[in-house]
């Protein structure tokens, strides 16, 4: 099995080689390269797609198995990349502030889900932790890691009227690729 610096390598190796192929000056070979990708991509899309449906299918132990892939880092993150992802967005928004809510409590604070819409969440940090600048920021950076590791596929964090800016990212949902080759 991978281990989480392995698979980072092999991630960073892919954006590498993929920012080649987009380079390539050759307009045909970077066509057919890009085709190529897209192909596979499209390919192990739907060989997810049936192995998630087989697995559902087969009733409350199926859902048990639905449940763990969704917890599991780099299952979830090959699941978002196709859409397949069986937590909706605002669900694994609201786990992610689940998940670190005993750590803002711990600093008399807590954070409040005000709304999410097109991939912006929006925040009201409430409690002590809101007047005090340097535990504010601790505590933001903290909800925002959360936040990021659940749905990478987050456009924005708004906190309290204060935007924060996206997280740098490569996520790129398999439903957003376009075809560029050329005919």
């Amino acid at each position: 099995m991978t281990n989480e610096k392995d698979f980072q390598q092999r991630m960073q190796k892919i954006e590498v080689l993929t920012e080649e192929v987009e380079a390539l000056a050759d307009e045909n070979a970077r066509a057919k390269a890009i085709e190529l990708m897209q192909l596979l991509m499209e390919f192990h899309g739907a060989a997810i797609e049936r192995v998630m449906d087989i697995v559902a299918r087969t009733g409350a132990a199926g859902k048990v198995i639905l449940k763990d892939l969704a917890k599991d880092e780099l299952a979830a993150s090959l699941l978002l990349l196709y859409g397949l992802h069986p937590l909706d967005f605002e669900t694994r928004i609201e786990q992610a502030l689940d998940k670190v809510r005993p750590y803002l409590q711990s600093h008399g604070g807590n954070a409040e889900l005000l709304s999410v819409a097109d991939g912006v969440v929006r925040l009201r940090l409430i409690g002590s932790c809101n007047g005090c600048p340097s535990s504010s920021a601790t505590l933001k950076q903290s909800i925002e890691q959360a936040i990021y590791e659940a749905a990478p596929d987050v456009v924005a964090i708004e906190t309290e009227g204060a935007s924060v800016p996206p997280k740098p990212t490569s996520f790129v949902q398999i439903k957003g690729i376009q075809n560029t080759a050329v005919a």
